[in-house]
């Protein structure tokens, strides 16, 4: 298996951290590190549904990140997919799928993201990309966003 990780303590709510990540209105307050940021976001959140976001560069280029949910359980865990998007249609070439985890203790939330890769080449351009410090400040701005709902 070809798959990054990240672990943190946040606290906050596991309710305020799942729902950063699934209202459409509040990713583009923390997804990307800046200078990027989020010119639109779309959620149909069920498995199934499908999901859209459109990071956009300092220079204006936008990259969008279509995909599908495969599970959804409120405030415990959320897994998607950029294999499909729209309806079941095959993405032109997969990347990841992301297994995310929000679990209770101590009044904070255990986060834990799993992002499982088809080879190690592409695991090895996710590393390349920065995914331990883009996903680590994207969890700081997470977290503080996190705090205030």
């Amino acid at each position: 298996m070809y798959e990054l990780k990240l672990t943190r303590l946040i606290d906050a709510s596991c309710e305020n951290v799942f729902r950063c990540w699934t209202d459409p209105d509040l990713i583009p307050k923390w997804f990307c590190p800046p200078p990027w940021g989020v010119s639109k976001a779309e959620v149909d959140l069920r498995a199934g549904g499908s999901s859209l976001i459109v990071m956009r560069g300092p220079n204006g280029e936008e990259v969008p990140n279509p995909g599908i949910y495969l599970e959804v359980v409120p405030n415990e865990k959320l897994v998607f997919t950029d294999a499909y998007s729209g309806d079941w249609e095959p993405s032109g070439k997969p990347f990841m799928t992301g297994i995310l985890t929000f679990e209770e203790e101590g009044g904070k939330t255990r986060y834990t993201a799993r992002v499982r890769h088809w080879t190690e080449e592409d695991l090895k351009q996710h590393e390349a990309m920065g995914f331990e410090q883009g996903w680590g400040i994207a969890t700081d701005q997470l977290e503080a966003l996190a705090k205030t709902l």
